[in-house]
């Protein structure tokens, strides 16, 4: 069996702050370590559940630089750095068994969730066929373009309702009540690991019970986006064009993993700063 393992940091248990996720801050150390915990965590519930597993594991925040190689659980294999391919999901593929998001957060402009956004501060919404996705939602239909369920997902209790209002099945662990932007109550550490451990072996042995969130095309695509400088942007890659208000681009794509890259490019763009 093969699964990939997709590490973000806002939604690990403990942290609620950015000075935890950032690297220019004084307690990102700290966030590291207990991110790389929850991910173990998880690695040692998917081997419970299935000893000759394939594990790969992605770092999926930020730089994708964060896990800590040196205390990641050594029977898994860790993809890290950047730019690559399929970005959060690298590493997934059609051979793969099941996606499992560990420490993921809900959208921007939902809430209260912990350290919620879309991607960067720039992406305000991304509405695919109508209906508004985060990180998690584009994420999961991506694996499911591939044919890939996502069977677990951990996080605060926003981040997990995000993903079981669209694949009810999936297995989800509240780490976390959002209280807001930057404050939660948390589960200790071991707890908290300790229910991902046992969460990830369930829904490893009930991968064929979790459907794939599948999209299909031809899909309309809306990126609103708080930079008139992004916009200015966006609108010289072919296909795309501003619609609706001023901060809305739009874009038409045969399939969702065009969609997919699309939006990361976009994503991207939204990094540029004006000369």
């Amino acid at each position: 069996m093969k699964l990939l393992i997709s590490v973000d940091m806002e939604g690990i248990s403990g942290i609620v702050h950015s000075s935890e996720t950032n690297p220019e801050r004084y307690d990102y150390q700290r966030g590291r370590e207990l991110m790389t915990a929850d991910a173990n965590a998880v690695i040692a519930g998917v081997l419970d559940a299935d000893p000759t597993a394939d594990v790969l594991v992605a770092d999926a925040h930020g730089t994708f630089r964060n896990l800590l190689p040196e205390q990641l659980d050594r029977r898994s294999r860790l993809v890290r750095g950047k730019p690559r391919a399929l970005n959060m999901l690298a590493g997934l593929d059609e051979e793969t068994d099941a996606a499992l998001f560990v420490g993921y957060h809900v959208r921007a402009g939902e809430g209260p969730g912990v350290l919620a956004h879309t991607m960067n501060g720039e992406i305000l919404d991304v509405r695919v066929a109508g209906r508004s996705l985060g990180e998690i939602g584009l994420n999961a239909a991506m694996a499911g373009h591939l044919g890939v369920p996502v069977v677990l997902l951990s996080g605060d209790d926003a981040a997990c309702a995000e993903l079981t209002d669209l694949v009810p099945e999936t297995v989800t662990v509240a780490v976390k009540e959002a209280l807001g932007m930057a404050a939660a109550v948390t589960l200790h550490p071991e707890e908290a690991r300790d229910r991902l451990r046992r969460a990830a072996a369930d829904a490893v042995a009930r991968r064929a019970e979790i459907p794939p969130l599948a999209l299909t095309g031809p899909l309309d695509v809306e990126v609103d986006l708080a930079s008139p400088h992004t916009i200015d942007l966006a609108t010289l890659v072919p296909g795309v064009s501003r619609a609706g208000g001023a901060r809305t681009v739009t874009f038409t794509s045969p399939d969702y993993a065009t969609a997919y890259r699309l939006i990361l490019l976009l994503a991207q763009l939204a990094t540029i700063k004006p000369a």
